[in-house]
């Protein structure tokens, strides 16, 4: 059995849980009510605050720690829109080539078609997703660093992981956010932080911190932690993402320091030799660690069919792309074939994306049906769409046998794996600021375990090469910015700007806005150019 059971409690200021039956390596705790004691009645030995860590993994895995239908850790919307890798999902995939959505839930059609404004609801669930992720690993360390107790011998250990994890979230900020309210654990309590930072400071703040954690922090060692926890090559990995977009984020290309990095990566985590073992229900066992000794994941997000229950993560990425369309036979897909016992029919793949893989490429993993290709129109009267369907993410082991359950999915959500690492040296030897040797290699690699041939070391090549081998994993957004076509039109796809052939649109959706509530709250703030 892959997962290991165990509670999760969060007894402080910030966060207000119950108990969640959950997994992050062999974190087993006991569970402690949170409405009856305060931070110092619970914070008193060494297993507290192994619990309170937890909960620092469990916010990117869950909605709370009440179960899918449970209380979520956020109001104002749905617990399965409002988890953490759903909602980074529809904001760096939804409005990209990759994916559409059928639903006409709120204002989900606008994300898609690049016409959001600042009080869009999927918006602002990444938005206060982020900040109270970054709260929870604040009050963690803040917790930890100000505690007398004796026994607390992994405190440096376990600060380090969260520091580690509030690292990704600041990541997804600068991302997604650009300029923002900025928060550590002197903070005060309570707080989603006063100062606005500019988006070049906390680029360099954010390159400290990582210096810092990989210099001589208590971090575990590239793939030398438990299962499902971070270690230095998580954080070796946003360094490398943090250079890769330093020309867009600081101002200033560092394409030759992510190259180095990216260099340290690759000789710490090997591919994998078959890419679609990565997405199985048993791809915990091709993660780098101390208890699987995997080889090319280096941080997943756990999921268990059994012990995690979310409506976001990989489940929504499985069920929701499966379809049933009422009255035609030809256009339902079998569920069974991704490991489901029944489907939520809502996400197609753009034309102008799958137009982009050959035939024998084996990361193309579509149910075509009777769909159209190419996307006519968002939402039919039986509530379809067109476009063919992605069957990337399966809840089924990599050998066939079936997962543990089917109502919901044991498929771990892969943050980073090291083929992106490959591909970002090769895209930094195409921008000049690498060797082009290496790059070509590395590009021939990725695709050679695809099944596919080689192709030149070419910017528009890597830019099409990424979103085949890294779709639906939260980065294609980031890249189209990164290569000038997310907003112009040098680059169309099915509904870009609202039409069905595409069109640009204004560039000032390269950045999200900030919470209207929080501009109302925080005098400091600023909204972002053109909202």
């Amino acid at each position: 059995m892959k997962k290991i059971k165990y509670f999760i409690i969060a007894a402080i200021a910030l966060v207000a849980t119950s108990s969640l039956s959950s997994c992050v390596g062999d974190l087993d705790v006991t569970p402690i009510d949170p409405n009856t004691v305060l931070p110092q009645d619970v914070l008193k030995d060494q297993a507290a605050f192994t619990s309170l860590l937890a909960k620092c993994y469990q916010g990117l895995a869950c909605s709370s720690s009440h179960g899918e239908n449970g209380d979520p850790d956020m109001y104002g919307i749905d617990g399965g829109f409002g988890q953490y890798i759903r909602a980074l999902i529809n904001t760096e995939e939804l409005p990209t080539d990759v994916m559409t959505c059928c639903w006409n839930d709120g204002n989900l059609f606008d994300i898609h078609n690049m016409s959001w404004n600042a009080s869009n609801e999927f918006v602002l669930s990444m938005y206060y997703r982020i900040f109270y992720q970054i709260g929870i690993c604040n009050e963690f360390i803040r917790q930890s660093k100000a505690t007398k107790i004796s026994g607390y011998n992994l405190k440096d250990a376990y600060i380090a992981e969260a520091r580690a994890l509030r690292l990704l979230s600041w990541y997804h900020a600068i991302d997604m956010f650009g300029n923002v309210p900025f928060s550590d654990e002197n903070s005060s309590v309570g707080s989603l932080g006063g100062e606005r930072i500019e988006r070049a400071d906390l680029f360099d703040w954010m390159v400290t911190e990582a210096e810092d954690l990989l210099g001589g922090s208590a971090l575990a060692a590239p793939g030398k932690n438990e299962y499902g926890r971070a270690d230095k090559g998580m954080v070796q990995m946003i360094l490398a993402k943090l250079y890769l977009n330093a020309e867009i984020w600081k101002g200033t290309p560092m394409y030759d320091k992510c190259a180095a990095i990216c260099e340290t990566i690759i000789s710490e985590y090997p591919l994998h030799n078959n890419y679609n073992d990565l997405f199985s229900a048993d791809n915990h066992l091709f993660s780098a660690n101390t208890t699987y000794n995997g080889d090319e994941l280096i941080f997943v997000s756990p999921q268990d069919g059994i012990q995690i229950h979310s409506w976001g993560s990989t489940n929504f990425l499985v069920f929701a792309s499966t379809w049933a369309v009422t009255g035609d036979p030809d256009r339902t897909m079998d569920v069974s074939q991704v490991g489901i016992s029944s489907g939520w029919s809502g996400l197609s793949l753009t034309g102008a994306f799958t137009s982009k893989f050959e035939g024998s490429d084996t990361r193309g993993n579509f149910f075509k049906g009777g769909f159209e290709q190419y996307i006519d129109y968002l939402r039919g009267p039986n509530g379809e769409s067109n476009g063919w369907k992605s069957t990337k993410y399966k809840n089924i082991n990599h050998d066939g046998t079936a997962a543990q359950a089917q109502g919901f999915v044991d498929t771990d959500f892969p943050v980073f794996r090291s083929a992106d690492a490959y591909l970002m040296y090769a895209e930094c030897a195409a921008r000049g600021q690498a060797d082009k040797g290496k790059g070509q290699n590395y590009l021939n690699a990725v695709r050679a375990r695809a099944g596919v041939g080689n192709i030149d070391l070419t910017l528009s090549n890597i830019i099409d090469e990424r979103g085949r081998e890294l779709y639906l994993e939260g980065f294609r957004r980031q890249d189209l910015i990164r290569f000038g076509l997310f907003t112009t039109s040098d680059y169309l796809w099915d509904f870009k700007g609202g039409v069905q052939k595409g069109q640009a649109v204004d560039s000032h959706y390269n950045l999200y806005p900030i919470s209207p509530g929080e501009l109302n709250a925080n005098g400091n703030l600023k909204q972002n150019p053109g909202y």
